[in-house]
């Protein structure tokens, strides 16, 4: 099983476009959509100081349709 890195919103917004996701529009509160219009699935991601934590992350990227390793891949 691979490490799930620590990412802040910056960073995870760098895989979601890499991923082909495209912003959508805001959600309540601090809490942004992405659309991919590829694989027609829409991620919601908190736009909030600091880091994710963990289990948001992972959230994150269950929703994307990838897994860990795919994701990490993303950024190379």
């Amino acid at each position: 099983m691979t490490h799930l890195p620590v990412l802040t919103y910056r960073e995870v917004i760098k895989y979601l476009r890499a991923a082909g996701f495209v912003f959508d529009r805001q959600a309540k509160g601090s809490h942004e959509i992405w659309y991919n219009p590829d694989t027609r699935r829409r991620v919601t991601v908190p736009h909030h100081p600091g880091t994710l934590p963990r289990g948001t992350l992972r959230a994150i990227i269950h929703a994307m349709g990838l897994t860990v390793e795919e994701f990490i891949h993303l950024a190379d």
